[in-house]
């Protein structure tokens, strides 16, 4: 079974760190968000990717080129004409199954499980806000019986959590090209909702799977909850030869070749790759590769690659009732 990975837009709302790269290499824990998921799909069997890619496309290439025991190809979607036009790059015309994996969210279920299922099935997850999600309906035997992305009034709040296992990815290729030529959008795009309707239109059976944790990286307070929750379940030990005079607060991630001097770190901080921190006081934050943090106090950030943030050590001497503004 090979899988299918939109990997295309920019990410607007995760600027300015979208600048540079596309959201899914966007980093939490020590790794891409995109590397995350290929790690998961390769523990569970999954060693064909097909990534499809559109905005700086060179940065995902030449992270796969990197990694042993995966066969990718990349599809470019040139067009951002929806999720469905964009799955349909990575489909072809059999009877072979195929997962579809999206590449902004990380989710925590047993793969093992999903993939040796019998049924077209969804990963859901139950939501507080409906409106902004695919959301579906099932029967009192489990199955789908209708869907909608995105409803004003949503029937339920069981929410599509962006993974799906379709049996036969010919029917739902045929499925997206009859949409693409009825020119059908749903808010202007394509949609993967509207091609799996069809499907069910035409005979298809759905079934749905509660996923065990649903890892949202949408924006900046979401991508540093789920850099929480990566470090808290990796438990990542540290190689400390470059950590001197430091206190460190688990759970972090500190690259070995980073150098990390006379600061407390900690908890919840990422800090990549040839990254420089001296005399700082970081916590829940994301520090990017070859960036550099010197006498700083820093929480709830995300520092990009190359970044210089220096402050200034300073000494105080206030009386009672005193009070001191930055």
């Amino acid at each position: 079974m090979k899988a299918i990975i939109p990997a295309a837009g920019m990410g607007t709302r995760l600027l300015p760190h979208t600048l540079t790269r596309p959201k899914v290499m966007l980093q939490v824990a020590g790794k891409p968000i995109i590397g995350h998921i290929a790690d998961t799909l390769k523990q569970a069997g999954i060693t064909h990717l097909s990534i499809i890619v559109g905005y700086k496309k060179e940065r995902v290439i030449e992270y796969f080129s990197t990694l042993q025991g995966l066969s990718c190809d990349f599809p470019e979607q040139k067009e951002k004409l929806g999720l469905g036009h964009a799955v349909l790059y990575g489909l072809e015309d059999c009877d072979d199954p195929v997962l579809i994996v999206l590449g902004d969210t990380i989710i925590n279920t047993d793969y093992n499980a999903f993939i040796a299922r019998k049924t077209n099935t969804l990963g859901v997850v139950q939501v507080d806000d409906p409106k902004h999600f695919g959301i579906v309906v099932t029967n009192d035997k489990g199955y789908v019986i209708s869907m909608v992305e995105k409803p004003e009034n949503p029937p339920g709040n069981l929410a599509i959590a962006g993974l799906y296992l379709i049996q036969h990815q010919g029917l739902l290729k045929a499925a997206l090209e009859k949409l693409i030529r009825d020119n059908k959008r749903t808010r202007g795009e394509f949609q993967l909702t509207d091609a799996l309707k069809l499907m069910m239109e035409q005979g298809e059976l759905f079934s749905v799977a509660e996923i065990d944790n649903w890892m949202d990286c949408g924006k900046k307070e979401t991508l540093l909850e789920t850099n929480r929750v990566l470090l808290q379940k990796n438990e990542k030990t540290l190689d400390t030869k470059n950590t001197e005079h430091c206190v460190i607060i688990p759970p972090v991630y500190i690259s070995p070749n980073a150098v990390v001097n006379e600061s407390v770190i900690g908890p919840n901080v990422s800090i990549s790759s040839k990254t420089t921190v001296k005399n700082s006081v970081i916590r829940d934050s994301i520090i990017y590769e070859e960036a550099t943090v010197e006498n700083m106090l820093l929480t709830s950030t995300i520092i990009g690659q190359k970044a210089i943030v220096k402050g200034q050590l300073k000494s105080l001497n206030l009386g009672d009732f005193s009070e001191t503004i930055e």
